[in-house]
């Protein structure tokens, strides 16, 4: 779709209207700014005639906005508010004066008071004075939006509401405005009703939709109304808002780039503008928001952490909507242990942490962890990690090294137990692991070694200092591969604890 989707901003009115404790100019300024480095077109600064402190923050908004930002500010469809509205906006390069009223059956009778054809005569009139004052004040580039509060609300009356915002556009508005003020009904049917008023405009009128997400579909119905013929979208950071918030615009920008539409959004900055709302807003960010919730990157499923691991460098991964870099994550997909997780997560969690592990290892010291798991729900790293040496650098069986000593040149001493039984002896051998070998086969336990790899390892993550590791491949009876690690700030004893280590692997695989 070649049309450019038009970001509308209203963090700093519906956001902040609906905080505890709402920001101050000092805030607003800051996050306006950042508003402008994120790339929005326009911000709808706040609610002039509500109070000075209102006013006086629309106003020092639109003297620092760049020429190419609108600024908007709302104003109810009476004189006073108009007036007040366009005083604090005249003096940006693009400002727009931002009215409104309701026009669904249940609130002219209920709220407003007023027979319909008093609330078209009321819209055209606020729409036309609107235009007249932006002339007075000398906003050659003003204009005016028009907003059909309870919009989603006017299935049983869209057709006395099309016509009335034919008329609405001929007193001067620019942009229609069509809210789903408090969602109630089925996405279809509201984006239906855009479609609608879209096709029944000239188009030359900008269609926006502004959405509230009281059931949880507000980025779904502002997408499809993108499609359906809306450009202006209206949303806030971190889905901010009265009730259950609105729109997020986050979510509502990546499924539009998912979908091929150019995003004039700096995504980038997505992740850290909405730790600085969160910060700001004192609203946290739901540990399962999308895209920004600490566990929006999280697989827990040993199904799932097995595809999020196979495609982690690639662009489209198996089980996230975006790579985490294209909104600023500097985090990556992360992987949790559950009695639900399996190898794969126990592999992943072991190499983050920056210790040696191999996919066999792994499967082998899943059940345990597993077992630890039923236990506590979720394993904290640090237990996985404890289960990890134990299970792999301290394996328990009939073989128990006792001691392992040079006497010279090519001869060892090795104490160690088979079961209850001590043995003490001595073998020549070309190396510590040659010498070793042969003293158990003095002993009637034979091996074949297949493979042997020493390293220096980063003392750090053991908590010592520099320590050798020894990897040692056998053979078992059934020809399998065994291997076993030893590690010590001895070589010597690196190497014979592989040994013992692979030995009381193959006896309780035996």
């Amino acid at each position: 779709m070649n049309r450019q989707p038009f970001f509308y901003d209203i963090t700093l009115r519906d956001g902040n209207q609906s905080l505890k404790k709402p920001w101050n100019m000092k805030e607003k300024e800051f996050i306006f700014n950042k508003l402008v480095e994120f790339g929005v077109q326009a911000v709808e600064a706040g609610f002039p005639a509500a109070s000075e402190m209102d006013f006086d923050a629309v106003t020092r908004l639109a003297e620092i906005a760049p020429d190419n930002l609108v600024i908007s500010a709302l104003a109810r469809a009476v004189e006073h508010d108009i007036e007040r509205g366009i005083e604090a906006i005249k003096n940006c390069k693009r400002p727009r004066l931002h009215t409104f009223i309701a026009m669904s059956p249940f609130n002219m009778q209920y709220v407003l008071n007023k027979k319909p054809e008093d609330v078209r005569k009321t819209a055209i009139e606020a729409v036309s004075y609107a235009k007249n004052i932006l002339n007075k004040a000398g906003c050659k580039n003003g204009e005016i939006q028009f907003s059909v509060e309870h919009f989603g609300d006017c299935m049983d009356n869209l057709d006395f509401v099309i016509g009335t915002l034919k008329e609405v556009v001929k007193s001067g508005a620019n942009v229609i405005n069509l809210p789903n003020t408090v969602e109630r009904t089925r996405i279809k049917t509201f984006v239906d009703m855009v479609e609608k008023v879209y096709n029944a405009l000239p188009k030359d009128i900008m269609i926006a939709v502004h959405c509230h997400n009281d059931l949880g579909m507000a980025t779904a119905a502002t997408v499809e109304s993108y499609f359906a013929g809306a450009t202006q979208l209206e949303c806030c950071l971190n889905g901010l808002g009265e009730r259950a918030g609105n729109t997020n615009m986050y979510e509502v920008a990546i499924a539009l780039h998912n979908s091929g539409v150019e995003v004039p959004l700096n995504l980038g900055n997505i992740y850290e503008l909405a730790l600085t709302i969160s910060e700001m807003s004192k609203v946290e960010i739901p540990e399962k928001a999308p895209l920004i919730g600490p566990e929006a990157l999280a697989h827990r499923s040993g199904i799932h952490q097995d595809g999020a691991v196979k495609t982690k460098d690639m662009e489209k991964g198996a089980y996230r909507p975006i790579h985490p870099t294209l909104i600023g994550r500097k985090d990556d997909e992360k992987i949790g242990f559950t009695s639900q997780s399996g190898k794969t997560a126990v592999f992943e969690i072991i190499s983050d942490a920056g210790y040696p592990i191999t996919m066999q290892e792994a499967i082998r010291i899943t059940p345990t962890v597993k077992e630890a798991a039923e236990k506590v729900g979720e394993l904290p790293t640090r237990n996985i990690i404890d289960i990890y040496f134990n299970e792999v650098f301290n394996v328990k069986g009939d073989f128990r090294l006792v001691a392992f000593e040079k006497l010279s040149e090519n001869v060892f001493n090795l104490k160690f137990f088979h079961k209850t039984e001590f043995f003490d002896l001595n073998a020549h051998g070309n190396g510590p692991v040659d010498a070793c070998l042969s003293a158990l086969k003095q002993a009637g336990f034979p091996q074949k070694l297949v493979d042997y790899e020493q390293s220096a390892m980063d003392g750090e993550i053991f908590g010592s200092g520099a320590v050798a590791m020894t990897v040692i491949h056998f053979e078992d009876l059934e020809g399998k591969i065994i291997l076993a690690r030893g590690k010590d700030e001895s070589t010597l004893k690196a190497n014979v604890k592989a040994i013992f280590n692979g030995l009381n692997l193959m006896n309780k695989k035996a």
